[in-house]
């Protein structure tokens, strides 16, 4: 079964955890900024919620675990409702990968505490190798969700920026060919040879960002932390 699976199978436990807290934050912060911007429609399906099961989708979950990545249960929203359309639509479509970025920091910065604490080293071996692997996938996989929902590509949140720039004219013709953009993005996820020229380049983006948060941090602590 490991042979189907992006990650180890003895690491599924750890990712099955991260993806629960990854992927309901982002979507509440999605369904929450929609909500205080006059948009009730999440609220009313019970979007506001930091419970994982409203949010978790069966195919983006199972797509994260076999690619690598994934999504979950697009946030209704109806950009009529806001009082500055385009403003606030923009802003509701960037905090779901802003609220990843954030985890990320967060997650890498208590892994810089508990160094400089010593609480890192204070439980047994296998509670510093469980924290190590589930703090190693809190941070990886969080820049991961930061980088690929950025892409200008249905259903992203990233499309969704980008297609608030686009006219009026233009924007509705790709409306009514969006399901082309979602069939031309499965087509990059499974065709090795147009995924290795094409997102796996994007997503290498990550590893600059987390040797940025990496070297600002270790330069704040005055050392430098490898726990992988």
């Amino acid at each position: 079964m490991e042979r189907f699976l992006w990650y180890p199978l003895e690491h599924l436990p750890f990712i099955v955890i991260v993806l629960m807290i990854v992927f309901t934050v982002h979507e509440f912060a999605h369904a929450y900024s929609a909500y205080k911007f006059g948009d009730d429609t999440a609220y009313k399906e019970g979007r506001v919620s930091l419970n994982p099961m409203v949010h978790l989708d069966l195919f983006g979950t199972i797509l994260l675990l076999i690619a690598g990545f994934g999504w979950a249960k697009p946030v209704p929203v109806r950009t009529s409702r806001f009082k500055h359309r385009r403003v606030m639509s923009i802003i509701v479509s960037a905090v779901g990968p802003l609220s990843n970025l954030l985890m990320a920091v967060i997650g890498l910065l208590l892994v810089y505490i508990l160094f400089a604490t010593g609480l890192m080293h204070a439980g047994s071996v296998g509670v510093q190798s469980a924290l190590s692997v589930f703090f190693l996938y809190f941070i990886s996989i969080n820049l991961l969700l930061f980088v690929f929902n950025l892409i200008p590509l249905p259903p992203l949140d990233g499309y969704r920026i980008v297609s608030e720039f686009l006219p009026l004219r233009l924007r509705y013709k790709v409306e009514q060919n969006i399901q082309w953009g979602m069939i031309i993005f499965l087509l990059l996820v499974f065709i090795p040879p147009l995924r290795a020229v094409t997102l796996d380049p994007i997503l290498g983006i990550q590893t600059p960002i987390f040797n940025g948060l990496d070297g600002l941090l270790s330069s704040i602590f005055g050392f430098k932390v490898f726990w992988n």
